[in-house]
Formats: C-alpha cells, structure tokens, sequence
C-alpha cells in the first residue's frame, strides 16, 4: 500500500497573494488576479517569459508542509510535476475578467507547446471553502460504461450501439435512448450483475485517493449516474463516497425486465439531485464541484462554482470551467489548487 500526502493548497495561495501587497479591503472578484496551475513537464522559464511579455507580476507557490493529511491508496497515481503560480496585472486589460482565463490559457498553450493540463481560477475559487463534490460514474470513477457491459453480456452490443449513436446524433433525447436500450436487456439472468463487477469494472487511475483527500479536506462526496443502482453502490462502496444515486434497475424472479423507473436520471435529474443535497447541506452553489465526461454531465457543472471535465466529450470541454487531460483522477486535486505526494 502506497502513502500519498496530501498538502492543503489554501494557505501556499494565501502566502503568494501576501506577496502581492495587495490592499486587504481588495474586490478580488473584480481585479485580473488569478491562479494558475501547470500539470506536466513545466518549462518555468517558458511561464515567466509569457508573464513578462503581457506584463502579468507572476508569484510562484511555496509549499507549506504544516498542514498535512496522510492518504493511504491502492491507486496507480501518475507521477508528475505540479506548478502553481499567482498571477496578478497592473495594466489595464481590454477584455472583462471573466472572459481572462480562455485567453490566458490559449497564449500559455501556444507558449509552452507540449501536452500539460493548465488550470486557471480567479483566486477568490481558489481560497473559497467547496463542501460538496458530485461525480459522474461510467468513464468518469471507473472506466467502463456499464449499458456497454450489459450489452457485450448480453450480446446485444450491436443493438445497443445503433441506439446511443442515434442519440449522440440528436435524432432522440437521452430519456428515448436509455429506454430502448434497457429494453433490450430483458430476460438476461440477474446474476450478470454480479460477474460484471467482478470481472469488468476497473477504477480510473486516482480515484480512490481523490476522494479520500477530498473527504479528509472536509467535502461531502456524491455519485450521481445516469447509470444504474446496483453499480454505482459497488463504486460508492469501495471507494467510500458518501452517498450515491443512479437508475434502478428493475429485476423480476432472477431476470432483468427491461423496465425504467420514472423520472430517468439524465442530466437535468443530475443537476436537481445536486442542488437538492446542497440544500440539505446548507450550502450555496457556489460552494458545489462537480467532475464528469458526458453531454448529461452539463446541468450539474452549470449550477456548480467549478465544473471539471476528465477526459471528456470536446463539448463538455468547452464548457467545463476545467480540463483533465493528462493524469488520473488526482488531477482534481491538483486543478483545485492542492499538492498530492508520494510519501513511500
């Protein structure tokens, strides 16, 4: 078993802002003040000619060692570089700052021309406390999707493929496409379900470690899949996600009956079940994570305060505050702005 340490971000940010001599009574909110973090390969001085060239004040991240959680995990977790810097302009910008972050991302990409997931927040979501991190299951905490397993089990693949590429398409909503899929699923033996888990389901690199760190800094974590029940309580379970939910999935004398429950969890399912434990959490949205790969991974990332896309869909990309690209699930650790260490 491996240790990882898991070194708390907010203070190391807090540190580079004090080194900015920013007036304390600042409206961060609305200065060109950022934070920025490069996973991969760094080439620090290819960032600081950047920084010089569009007359950004660069400080980089000293890493506090005082405030520590020991993680333990089975988790093949990708060895890498983490490069964290606080960025801040005197200049006067043309674009709002809300629009900074794409055009800053797009000069650094070009600069740096290698492949490395770059992260860039106003600093206020750096040092803001997120309680509650929703996931997406199928290729998102494991890297199977589970209609595919049923399916090949089934031999009914071929089938199935028609109808999630007619949907991909447009030519029918997700609620008309899980349906005919599940449809087809009738009559297999209950007891696939179980061979499935054992034999198929593999976890994304880093999952398990993502969510110990996530709970140890003080999140409530949530499994929210338009996938179904009897999976996603497996990954909940193994991975120790605090609550799950996802489709039932409707079994009768031993053998699936190809029935849905009403409503289907689709993506704006997704996003009330979010908003729904926020509210019993006594949280605000703005407080809210969420981490997915899909099209129905949109509604929840749109009414949470940081939206990461892992290993997703070019839409999802687009549209995600965040992209995971190039390591496990850890990277979520990283692009919120914390450090993950081997210790052994």
């Amino acid at each position: 078993m491996h240790h990882y340490t898991l070194q708390h971000g907010i203070q190391d940010w807090q540190n580079a802002l004090q080194a900015l001599h920013l007036a304390p009574e600042s409206n961060w909110q609305s200065l060109p003040l950022f934070g920025i973090v490069l996973v991969g390969d760094v080439p620090i001085q290819s960032v600081q000619s950047w920084a010089d060239e569009h007359h950004w004040q660069l400080v980089p991240l000293t890493t506090q060692k005082s405030t520590v959680d020991v993680v333990n995990s089975l988790d093949n977790i990708h060895n890498t570089s983490v490069y964290r810097c606080v960025i801040f302009s005197n200049a006067i910008i043309d674009q709002p700052v809300d629009e900074l972050p794409r055009l800053i991302k797009a000069q650094l990409t070009s600069r740096i021309n290698q492949a490395m997931d770059i992260h860039i927040l106003p600093i206020d979501k750096l040092l803001r406390p997120h309680r509650l991190a929703c996931f997406d299951m199928d290729s998102t905490l494991i890297e199977q999707e589970v209609i595919v397993e049923l399916a090949r089990y089934c031999h009914i693949d071929q089938e199935v493929s028609r109808i999630t590429e007619s949907a991909m398409r447009g030519e029918i909503d997700f609620a008309t496409s899980f349906s005919r899929r599940v449809a087809l699923l009738a009559g297999a033996k209950q007891s696939i379900i179980e061979q499935i888990i054992a034999n198929n389901i593999t976890f994304q690199s880093g999952a398990l470690a993502t969510i110990q760190s996530l709970k140890a800094l003080g999140y409530h974590t949530v499994l929210v899949s338009g996938g179904f029940e009897p999976f996603a309580k497996y990954v909940a379970h193994t991975l120790g996600i605090d609550e799950y939910h996802a489709n039932p999935l409707d079994i009768a004398e031993g053998k699936l009956t190809g029935k849905v429950g009403l409503p289907i969890l689709d993506g704006h399912q997704k996003a009330c079940i979010v908003q729904h434990i926020a509210k019993q959490l006594g949280i605000t949205n703005d407080q809210i994570i969420c981490i997915g790969d899909g099209a129905n991974d949109l509604p929840m990332m749109s009414i949470s305060d940081i939206g990461i896309a892992y290993h997703a869909k070019p839409i999802v990309q687009e549209q995600a505050t965040l992209a995971i690209n190039h390591t496990g699930l850890e990277g979520v650790l990283y692009a919120l702005g914390h450090q993950l260490v081997s210790s052994s």
